[in-house]
């Protein structure tokens, strides 16, 4: 079978992989303050997805500390550039790593050794005068010059909320692209209404952790009606159960982050498109999901509070 590979289009016209197949986050990253760490073993799960057909997919930033990885894999790869799709994000955090997204970016692309990335992400709305010097909105308009000067060439913002984002759309000159969330079919709203928010103001969604159900899945007992379906749509369609799930964050019009320590899971990400999904099946897997209890695996202190609401569409 020929390999096939779809693209979301952007609200500024750019397209973008349907999948991140390498996020060099959740999985493999050192932590903001353990700098000086290196994985062999990222390294060689870069290279290999670097050698699958296609525009390949990279996810990293500035608080994971995988630059050097990412740098020694882009260095080896006989890709061309417009071939690698890369997305960094700037740490506003504290303590900050550097000193504003502008900083951020220049301080990335030496160590990547590019000249641009691909998508450049505001990590958090977490912003303020007091703990940064400077506010959301302020930030915002350095990422606006950023991708004026074509140091990105996508801009956008994760784990933003829907008042965060009505305090960028009031001042913006470039709207978002991208704000990239915690998703999957266990937590369908990060945080209040903020999917349908997106899609209604053409703002493209991310997932990252999109196979959390995954982690969760019962291995004592009967698993249920969510997880026998899945199961279900493997056999049928002869995919894992990762790829199912990861079809169904597709069809919802949202692009996954995956990433794993497997080379077949890896190549099963990037072929995700050898298949599909009937309308009635994504349906049926997304109300199964919203059955379940919701599943926060990140931002837990910030957001937990809404878990009750995290299962709504």
């Amino acid at each position: 079978m020929s390999f096939s590979q779809e693209f979301f289009t952007l609200n500024n016209g750019n397209k973008i992989p349907a999948i991140s197949i390498i996020g060099t986050g959740t999985k493999w990253h050192h932590g903001k303050l353990e700098s000086g760490k290196f994985s062999d073993e990222l390294v060689d799960q870069l290279q290999y997805a670097l050698t699958l057909p296609g525009i390949i997919h990279i996810d990293a930033a500035e608080m994971y500390n995988t630059y050097p990885e990412v740098n020694k894999a882009l260095k080896s790869t006989s890709k061309v550039r417009d071939e690698i799709f890369i997305t960094d994000k700037y740490y506003s955090g504290s303590p900050k790593l550097t000193e504003n997204p502008i900083a951020g970016l220049t301080k990335s692309l030496k160590e990547l050794e590019l000249d641009y990335v691909d998508l450049y992400l505001l990590h958090s709305p977490f912003i303020t005068k007091e703990s940064c010097g400077y506010t959301m909105e302020e930030a915002w308009k350095q990422m606006e010059k950023l991708y004026k000067d074509g140091k990105a060439k996508n801009i956008g913002v994760s784990n933003f909320s829907v008042d965060d984002l009505k305090r960028i759309l009031k001042i913006c000159e470039i709207k978002p692209q991208i704000n990239q969330i915690e998703f999957n079919a266990f937590l369908q709203n990060q945080t209040p209404g903020i999917v349908k928010f997106c899609q209604d103001h053409d703002i493209l969604v991310e997932a990252y952790s999109p196979l959390g159900p995954l982690r969760k899945k019962p291995t004592d007992r009967d698993p249920g009606p969510f997880y026998q379906y899945i199961e279900e749509l493997a056999k049928k369609y002869g995919k894992s159960e990762g790829q199912v799930l990861l079809r169904w964050v597709t069809k919802r019009k949202i692009l996954p982050i995956t990433t794993s320590g497997k080379e077949e899971r890896i190549k099963d990400a990037q072929d995700l498109f050898s298949f599909d999904l009937t309308s009635e099946e994504v349906e049926k897997i997304t109300k199964l999901g919203l059955a379940h209890e919701p599943s926060r695996l990140y931002w837990k202190n910030n957001y937990s509070q809404f878990d009750s609401e995290s299962q709504k569409v």
